[in-house]
C-alpha cells in the first residue's frame, strides 16, 4: 500500500545526485498509486515483490515499460527500519552504480 518499503527508499534517495526517485503502489488504498506518467518518466522501476511487477504488465498492457527490477523484499519492515535501510541501499546502489557505468 506503498506504506514503508517504496515511501523509505523514496525518502533515502531523495537527495541523492545520481537520480531522481519517487515511490509509488499498486494497490487500490495505496497513498500514491503508480499512473501511466510515472512509468513514462521513469527510466528504471525497483519493485519490492514480483507480484507488483506482474500488477504492472496487466494494468498497462500495450505499453512500452521501463525496465524493472524486482528487490525481493519483504513487507516485513516499518518505515526507515535500519535492516530495511541497510537492506534497499545493498540492493539499489550496485544497480544504480551500474547504470552510471554504462551512460558513461
Amino acid at each position: 500500500m506503498n506504506k514503508w518499503r517504496s515511501p523509505a527508499a523514496e525518502y533515502l534517495y531523495r537527495n541523492d545526485p545520481r537520480l531522481q526517485a519517487r515511490s509509488a503502489g499498486t494497490k487500490a488504498e495505496a497513498r500514491r498509486r503508480i499512473s501511466e506518467s510515472d512509468l513514462k518518466w521513469a527510466d528504471v522501476i525497483f519493485m519490492m515483490e514480483r507480484e507488483h511487477k506482474q500488477w504492472i504488465a496487466t494494468q498497462f498492457k500495450g505499453m512500452k515499460l521501463p525496465r524493472i527490477e524486482i528487490l525481493g523484499i519483504p513487507d516485513d519492515y516499518q518505515y526507515m527500519d535500519p535492516e530495511l535501510q541497510r537492506e534497499l541501499r545493498a540492493l539499489i546502489d550496485p544497480e544504480i552504480d551500474a547504470m552510471i557505468a554504462a551512460n558513461k
